[in-house]
């Protein structure tokens, strides 16, 4: 596969995902593009507009098993890893697979469950694996997860730790469709995402990720995502700032998206595009109010706008 053709594979798991989630085309793209850097997303929006249909239309697009686990305050972390089990036919402990153990997870309403058990996702988000009993276990490749938060009910939630929205490349928000959007999908079936065939096999998918690993950057990008990270860092107005870990995915998503648009070079418009979705959630500023706006723009996502237009781009990209 060439980029042209990873071009038109993009597309086709677009409009696919597209015939299930309507008007959402900006929103399904940047969930694509992270997943194909290797990612993570956080869809934080109200209820009824998507979020659980994006991530099953995703993982059916590409032939990807899909999980889904709804955080509780009562889930455990073996609810969502796995644990050892033992059985008495052969008097001894067997390994029974938790719900992570999928290609494409949604982890419902993420900041509903304790910080213990939100904490077993860590390692699945880092390291692509799973320890339990001191064994660790590979996960299907590819793997990525898409965690949920309402942003309107804070009863009987635990706030993600920094430490795991710094595991999420990309935070976004649906939002309500247009009213033409609105009509279309109320002339879909009751379950959209049954009538949907796979857009690419789940190998073809894979070696799209592999691809993107490829796609160059120039010592001018790589300077580029750095300037705009460390920007952050030195903002009067943040208390902590984007960390080494954002600049890397940082530069993963724009070159996810250089390959989607059909380019085997990532160009600063890439990383400009991408800056607001994959660096807003992880930066506090200074001032509680802009804290709690963060990302939906105020605060942080206030800061990187600002940043993005006073950071030069050099021009021997």
């Amino acid at each position: 596969m060439d980029y042209n053709g990873f071009a038109e594979a993009t597309e086709r798991i677009v409009d696919n995902v597209e015939r299930a989630v309507a008007g959402k085309r900006e929103g399904v793209f940047l969930a694509v593009v992270a997943l194909l850097a290797g990612g993570h997303v956080l869809i934080e929006d109200v209820p009824g507009v998507g979020k659980t249909l994006l991530a099953k239309s995703l993982a059916r697009s590409v032939a990807g098993q899909f999980r889904r686990i709804q955080f509780t305050p009562d889930l455990l972390p073996a609810d969502v890893t796995g644990t050892n089990v033992y059985n008495q036919g052969d008097g001894a402990f067997e390994f029974w697979v938790g719900p992570v153990f999928a290609n494409v997870v949604l982890a419902d309403e993420i900041n509903r469950a304790s910080p213990k058990t939100q904490s077993a996702l860590l390692e699945a988000m880092e390291e692509g694996s799973v320890t339990v009993d001191g064994v660790t276990r590979r996960l299907p490749e590819p793997f990525g997860v898409i965690g949920t938060q309402n942003p309107v009910e804070h009863e009987g939630t635990y706030p993600l730790p920094h430490a795991e929205l710094d595991r999420f490349m990309v935070k976004m928000a649906l939002g309500y469709p247009d009213g033409d959007a609105e009509v279309d999908m109320l002339r879909l079936s009751a379950d959209p995402v049954a009538d949907l065939r796979p857009a690419v096999s789940l190998d073809e998918f894979a070696r799209m990720r592999g691809l993107v690993e490829e796609v160059h950057a120039s010592e001018a990008v790589l300077r580029y995502v750095v300037s705009v990270t460390q920007a952050t860092r030195e903002h009067a107005a943040v208390f902590l700032g984007a960390s080494p870990r954002a600049s890397r995915m940082l530069l993963g998503a724009a070159r996810a998206r250089a390959a989607s648009l059909g380019r085997s070079y990532c160009i600063p418009d890439d990383v400009k595009a991408l800056a607001p979705h994959v660096l807003s959630h992880r930066i506090i500023a200074q001032d509680s109010e802009a804290v709690r706006n963060g990302g939906r723009g105020g605060g942080a996502g206030a800061v990187v706008r600002e940043v993005l237009g006073r950071v030069p781009i050099n021009e021997a990209v």
